[in-house]
């Protein structure tokens, strides 16, 4: 039987960072719009701000539709299930913005995840999330999965490039400055990181 929550405790702050990946959820207002659902993973870009607050990186790609999303409503769900030990799901209904690279909240944000994490190559903005309904699921039926490594291949592509091509990269992607719905998604050209 599943519960909400009033807060993110420890337990609930404790599996959500054990986890390896987590599913993103937001959809654009208009009925015709696209749903978008995404993996996300790289270690150490997801962190627990406080009891209602939680923030993850977010890296170039082809696509910026969550951030599209954000900007038109700020609607968001955040999913973690536990793929090893005892059955668990957790969702994190909320609301969410894009704090970009030039935002005066980036250094102070940027600094609550691990080490290193401001200088990894690919990083646009870190989406800040405050949470409105917190709740978890049994999970019986979310199959034993081995977590085996983090795969490096994004780290890799975007490491090798500096801020100035990374910022081209950007430019050229043809849905990062707009949705897949035409809704407005990074500010091109993409900003400067300010820390």
């Amino acid at each position: 039987m599943g519960r909400t929550y009033d807060r993110i405790d420890d337990r609930l702050r404790s599996f959500i960072e054990d986890q390896k990946i987590f599913f993103v959820a937001s959809a654009p207002l208009s009925a015709d719009g696209h749903v978008n659902l995404s993996p996300k993973g790289r270690d150490g870009s997801l962190t627990v701000l406080d009891e209602r607050t939680v923030a993850y990186l977010d890296f170039g790609g082809s696509h910026a539709e969550t951030i599209a999303h954000l900007r038109e409503n700020g609607r968001i769900t955040l999913m973690w299930c536990a793929f090893d030990g005892p059955p668990k799901i957790v969702r994190v209904h909320g609301t969410g913005e894009p704090v970009f690279r030039d935002d005066p909240r980036w250094p102070e944000l940027i600094a609550r995840f691990p080490p290193g994490q401001a200088a990894a190559g690919g990083l646009r903005a870190v989406i800040l999330i405050s949470a409105r309904r917190i709740s978890d699921s049994c999970g019986y039926a979310v199959p034993f999965m081995d977590y085996r490594d983090e795969r490096p291949l994004h780290a890799q592509y975007f490491d090798r490039r500096t801020d100035p091509e990374f910022g081209a990269y950007c430019d050229r992607a043809p849905y990062n400055g707009a949705s897949i719905d035409g809704l407005p998604a990074l500010p091109l050209p993409l900003p400067p990181r300010t820390g």
